[in-house]
């Protein structure tokens, strides 16, 4: 929504573009291991999708990385050291089937002293930022902020925060922290004044915070630009510029609606300028809507969903979060998530998405894995996941595949691989050293952690977290659908079993994992890539498709419809690929893990048969 203020902001920015941090001018860096003529090429958002340079539709699915930027034991790094950010980098991808990581970056250690950026903390996140574009992961940074700032909390609070540096803090007259009955910390965001109070001088820019925070992220910015090689810099997808933006408090007569109208969104056009003078002016900010506006209690819930900002376009991404806050209190859910629990909320998200004509993201989703409610998890994370890859729930899935919407883009909380080894001095105390868990109000939702030896392990079942998705497809995506059958304890989840009416494909799939991806061609020349979870080992690997059948399919090559291929980045992943060479035309193909000898010629063309019959009538 341009106009006059805008307009000479973008000037201004860019005459002023000098707000740069010096670095050395980075080499040309050499292919990554393992990557084909068709890897390694921007994301742009085109037609409410990420699109890579071959026209494909992207789907990034990984983990934050991480909360330990909210912790001060690595002062506002994810990782003690590079070596550490490597090892995390391969493990997410070779155990986590992650190809996307949102970096948590604090404004705290960026700009610890008004005016002044630390180059030497920017050197570190950039040297851990690359460590993951080097093992094949897509990056999008993201100034990160809870409950303000840690320098909001006295030495013996209950809570504390992350975010503002402590000069900002330093500025208001703030009341001394205090949020009552309050369980769960995210009740400090409406509650705790002192909380509330900050917040709100920070979007009313008082002391000029919001200007000192919009001068680092370009320096930030340009840090990056300048210190990661060209091949490099073309991983990093976006920027995500405030985590779960909040009023603070509202003015009179002012409503969320409004306030994301008249400050949140402006705030999206400054930072946007900002980036454009840094030199992303190819790559989308990540606009976050009031973190309210999708609620799943109808107390909680506020309006909004960046609702009167028109049509963001490409330059900028639908990106929001969502936790079962219903599951997550222990009251207002008994019980375990379903099939189809999620659909309505995620559907939520594809509408706003496609209304503001972006794609969009969901970029913290996730329960926590122990303590009174974590016997929800397995079932709730399935769901989560479930309604990523599609608006239809298993059980109506078969039927009508033409509903599933597009396959979303996600980022679940998180990827911690100190997990229950911290040592958090919390608001400086000595006397609440924070050990356990995530070290950070009492939260717990890691999915990895360093085991004895110092080797990374997931803490959640490996079939629901590494997954068959489509990481990239050569056409236009109808409908997908993947059955993990991870587990809730020793019980089996299946939600979406093959139906009874197409039987060779029931009894080729068995017991097994199974995922299906319906897509329409677009003449383009890369293959179409799914991601092949460890579960799915070559050797043992069927794919059905209407371009190919293949027990155990063949390395790819240019004139093997369907064959495997490592994922880049050398990390032992691995990716199915499948070349059509048409346009319009549906394609399908079903990938399972459920014959342990070779099925018999006979049986693939049946299910070939009953396949082709029924994407035929159901989604052709």
């Amino acid at each position: 929504m341009p106009n006059i203020r805008t307009r000479l902001l973008v000037v201004l920015v860019v005459l002023f573009g000098s707000l740069t941090v010096a670095g050395p001018t980075p080499a040309t860096a050499a292919p990554l291991p393992d990557s084909l003529w068709f890897d390694e090429t921007p994301l742009t958002v085109r037609s409410g999708r990420f699109v890579d340079g071959n026209g494909r539709e992207v789907v990034l699915r990984g983990y934050n990385v991480s909360g330990e930027t909210k912790l001060k034991e690595n002062n506002g790094l994810p990782f003690a050291s590079t070596a550490d950010a490597k090892k995390s980098a391969t493990a997410l991808r070779a155990l986590g089937g992650g190809n996307s990581v949102r970096f948590l970056l604090s404004w705290a250690y960026a700009e610890p002293v008004r005016g002044q950026v630390d180059t030497v903390y920017l050197a570190k996140a950039t040297d851990q930022i690359r460590a993951f574009l080097d093992a094949g992961i897509r990056v999008y940074p993201d100034f990160h902020q809870d409950l303000h700032s840690r320098w909001l909390f006295d030495t013996d609070s209950w809570y504390t925060g992350d975010g503002a540096p402590k000069w900002a803090v330093d500025l208001g007259n703030y009341p001394d922290e205090y949020c009552g009955i309050c369980p769960f910390w995210g009740q400090n965001i409406t509650s705790n004044e002192a909380v509330k109070q900050s917040t709100y001088d920070f979007w009313h820019n008082e002391y000029g915070l919001q200007d000192a925070f919009l001068d680092t992220a370009q320096k930030t910015m340009t840090y990056l630009r300048q210190n990661l090689t060209a091949d490099r810099f073309a991983g990093v997808v976006g920027f995500d510029p405030y985590n779960e933006p909040h009023a603070g408090s509202y003015d009179s007569g002012q409503t969320s609606r409004t306030w994301e109208r008249d400050v949140l969104w402006p705030f999206y056009v400054k930072f946007r300028a900002r980036m454009d003078a840094a030199g992303w002016q190819d790559k989308p900010l990540f606009a976050e809507p009031n973190l309210f506006w999708n609620a799943n209690l109808d107390f909680q819930r506020q309006e909004g969903g960046l609702l009167d900002a028109g049509t963001l376009g490409p330059r900028y991404v639908f990106n929001t979060h969502f936790y079962d806050q219903k599951a997550i209190s222990g009251i207002f859910m008994w019980g375990k998530a379903a099939d189809g629990q999620y659909a309505g909320d995620f559907g939520t998200v594809r509408d706003r998405a496609a209304a503001t004509g972006t794609t969009a993201i969901i970029s913290e989703f996730g329960h926590p894995l122990t303590g009174s409610v974590s016997d929800k998890a397995p079932t709730v994370y399935k769901a989560m996941y479930q309604a990523l890859d599609s608006r239809v729930k298993g059980a109506s899935w078969w039927s009508g595949p033409a509903g599933s919407g597009p396959v979303l883009s996600g980022s679940q909380w998180q990827w911690d691989i100190y997990n229950g080894r911290h040592h958090e001095l919390m608001n400086d105390n000595p006397d609440k050293v924070q050990t356990s868990g995530d070290a950070w109000n009492g939260e717990d939702l890691s999915a990895v952690r360093l085991d004895d030896s110092g080797t990374p392990v997931l803490r959640q079942d490996a079939r629901l977290l590494d997954r068959i998705y489509p990481s990239a497809t050569s056409g236009t995506t109808v409908a997908f659908t993947y059955e993990d059958r991870s587990r809730d304890g020793s019980t089996t989840l299946t939600w979406n079993p093959v139906p009874s009416s197409l039987p060779s494909v029931a009894q080729l799939v068995g017991s097994g994992q199974y995922g299906l991806l319906l897509w329409r061609s677009n003449g383009g020349s890369a293959p179409t890539e799914l991601h092949l979870p460890a579960t799915f080992p070559t050797a043992s690997t069927t794919v059905v498709s209407d371009i190919g059948t293949a027990y155990a399919p063949p390395s790819y090559g240019s004139a093997t419809p369907v064959g495997v291929a490592a994922e880049p980045g050398g990390t032992g992943s691995r990716r199915l690929m499948l070349t059509d060479t048409d346009s319009g035309v549906l394609h399908y193909a079903l990938v399972t893990n459920g014959a342990t000898t070779a099925p018999s010629a006979a049986l693939l063309t049946a299910a070939r048969s009953e396949l082709s019959t029924w994407a035929a009538r159901n989604a052709g």
